[in-house]
Formats: C-alpha cells, structure tokens, sequence
C-alpha cells in the first residue's frame, strides 16, 4: 500500500519503511520557537565555559604557535677622533644675558623696558677688523670729584682726549668729520644712532640722560668716540631753557665750575665737551674763561657745534677746541639736509678737512645713514671729531674762529 502524502512529507531522507514508528513520534514533537533558540545559545555558552574551566584553554585546545620577542640594541659605530676639536659650552645658570653677550661678542639693544614683539632691538655682530677703543674708565685718568669720578691729566701728560680717541683709519683723500648731539634723551633713537651710523662719527650725550654710563659703554663698544654736552645759557633764558645745570652769566665763577664737575662726572671715557645753546654764555669771558680752563686742565678738547652765531672763543687757556662749519640740520627738511650734505662734500674737496654738526633727530639719522653708505666710492673718508681736537698739523688754520 502506498504511503500517504503527509507521510512522505514528514518522513526523514534516508529512512525506510521500518521506521515508520519513530517517524510518527517525530511528527508529534513541537515545532522550535524563539525561546528554544535562547535556551539553545544559552547551553553552548555553559559548554563552551565549563571547557575553559577544565582546559584553561579559551581556545578550546586549538593548534596554536608562540614567538618570542626581543628588543636588540643597534650596532654602534667607535667613536671617531676630532683633533684639538671641544663641544661648545653652554652657558651657566648663573650666567645673565649681557654676561653672555659680551662673551660672545654680540651686543643687543633694546629700551629699557620694553618688550617684543613691538620693542626696537637692534643686533650688532662685531666685525673682526672693527677698531676697539682703549677701555674706560682708566684709573690713571680718573679722580674723585664732589659729584663723581672725574677725568684728569695722569702721569707724563698722558691726555683722556688722547687714550679714549679712536684711531684715525689710514687712507687718502679729503676727511670729514661729524658730531652728532642730543643721545641719550630718547633711548630708542640713541640705540638707532649707535647701531646704524658709522663707528667714525663721533657722538655727544645730554648729560640729563638716564643710565648714562650703560649708553656711553655701548657707543664706545660700537667705536664711536664720546663727548659730553656742556648746558649753558642762551640769549632768551629761561624761555629756553638748557636744563637745571645751566651755567649762567650771572652766577658765581664757583657755581659754574660746580656744574661743569657735575656734568664731566656723568660717564666715564669722554675726549671732550660740546656745547648745549649757550649763545649768550659764549660772549661772557667772565665767566667762559674759567670754564675753558677747567675742561684743558683735565685734558680735554672743546668742540663749539656752530648753532651759535658767536664763536667760543678759548682764550689764552690752550684749549684744544675747534668749530663745526656745518650744521647739516639747521633746517630740518630732508631736501635741506641733503643740500647740506652736498655742501660738506664740496668743502671737505676744497679744504681737504672739515668738522660737521648734527642733532640726533630721527630725519637726521636717517639721511646721515644714507649719505655715508658710499662716502668712500665718492674718494672721501669720516674722521672723528678729536683728529680736529688733537691738532693734526694739516688743521692748524682750524682754529675756534667763525666760518
């Protein structure tokens, strides 16, 4: 008798008719649902856990292969051998930075204060054939005074207008030299002039100036040659008005010397002094005179700047002093300066030395610095002021008589 269709539906493949029986059981069972799933997965998790236990294998006994790693230091090379060769020291802890500035040579300007990126610094690197002027102060030079160290005559008639000069640079062709007054107010524009006019021009500092001795140090380190303004009393005081120190007509021969001590103590290394005004001081050989006295017997030169209409004159008191021919700035206008400039050229041709004067303007810096780039291409050199102080023999007739 053929099976029923159900029955062959149900029937598992492979079996035959004799188990019949149990393909009737099988189609009793009932169908698996989500929970037989759950219940499933949950059985195979217990398995799988209670193998971990026995085996301590959560592989389950799965072939496996272990590799040892190990960390080897890279072959090093011997050392090589430099001769006379030594790794560059670093700086102590302790050392400051101008400590290590002046050991290494290079000098950083910047104001008192100020911070970057908006402070002006200004780095000087030293030229290895740049002119190094004579140290100051020189104690043989130097003596106390009521108001400071004071520059003196030392043994053998040694000058400070000699030692503290810079050198004349050999060469040929028609000399010029240039005193710039007014640093040391101002410190950005003082840090300006050191760094960006050349070492030959000569540079006189207000003696109202703050951290003065710190500003002359670092003109001298730059090679330029220092002087110290004189205050003295123009024809309009007090409208203008010199400062406290002024020496007046009026005062007592003792009271300007006092001012005059004052003023040559403020920094070390000076060769001379340069007036500040003092158009009506200068007609007053009352009380010029002792003054001009004072500065020759310390050894040192005078420079009149030529603003005033009436020269110093000095007098019987073998002064060293000499009067600028040129005021490049008496018209601050930069087609004025330039006009100047071209005029200095055309007398220092003519006479074959001429002294110059100059403020320390900002106008005037900048067209100084340009006029000097190619000075030499143009057949003339820069001298500074104390080769006219020192009386070379080809500058006698430069005397302290009006231009």
């Amino acid at each position: 008798m053929s099976e029923s269709a159900d029955d062959i539906l149900t029937k598992p493949l492979g079996v035959g008719p004799k188990v019949g029986a149990k393909a009737s059981v099988l189609r009793r069972l009932p169908r698996p649902t989500a929970a037989h799933a759950v219940g499933g997965a949950c059985l195979a998790l217990a398995l799988l856990a209670g193998g971990v236990a026995l085996t301590g294998d959560p592989r389950g006994g799965e072939p496996r292969a272990s590799a040892v790693i190990e960390r080897r230091e890279p072959a090093v090379a011997p050392p090589q051998h430099v001769a006379e060769a030594a790794p560059a020291k670093p700086p102590g802890p302790s050392q400051s930075a101008q400590e290590v500035e002046q050991a290494s040579g290079v000098s950083v300007f910047r104001p008192a204060g100020a911070t970057a990126p908006d402070a002006p610094v200004i780095i000087r690197v030293p030229n290895a054939s740049q002119i190094r002027l004579n140290p100051a102060p020189d104690p043989r030079l130097t003596e106390r005074g009521r108001n400071g160290p004071l520059p003196k005559i030392g043994e053998g008639k040694v000058r400070p207008l000699d030692v503290y000069a810079r050198p004349e640079e050999p060469g040929q062709g028609p000399r010029i030299a240039i005193l710039v007054s007014g640093l040391g107010i101002g410190q950005a524009a003082t840090l300006g002039a050191i760094a960006r006019l050349p070492a030959a021009v000569s540079l006189a500092l207000s003696p109202y100036g703050s951290d003065l001795e710190k500003t002359a140090a670092r003109a001298r380190e730059a090679g330029h040659e220092i002087l110290v303004q004189l205050p003295m009393e123009p024809f309009d005081y007090p409208d203008s008005d010199p400062g406290p120190q002024t020496l007046l007509t009026g005062s007592r021969p003792a009271e300007n010397l006092d001012r005059t001590s004052w003023a040559l103590s403020r920094f070390p290394g000076i060769v001379g002094v340069v007036n500040l005004m003092g158009a009506k001081f200068s007609g007053e050989a009352g009380a010029l005179d002792p003054v001009l006295k004072e500065i020759a017997g310390r050894g040192l030169g005078f420079i009149d700047d030529g603003t005033v209409t009436r020269p110093f004159v000095a007098g019987k008191t073998k002064l060293p002093s000499a009067r600028a021919e040129v005021v490049i700035d008496a018209t601050a206008r930069p087609d004025a300066i330039d006009a100047e400039l071209a005029r200095l050229e055309a007398l220092a041709r003519q006479k074959g030395f001429v002294l110059a004067s100059a403020s320390a303007a900002q106008l005037t810096i900048d067209r100084l610095s340009r006029w000097t780039r190619d000075l030499e291409a143009r057949g003339l050199r820069l001298v500074p002021v104390s080769v006219a102080l020192r009386r070379a023999p080809s500058l006698d007739k430069l005397t302290s008589a009006a231009p």
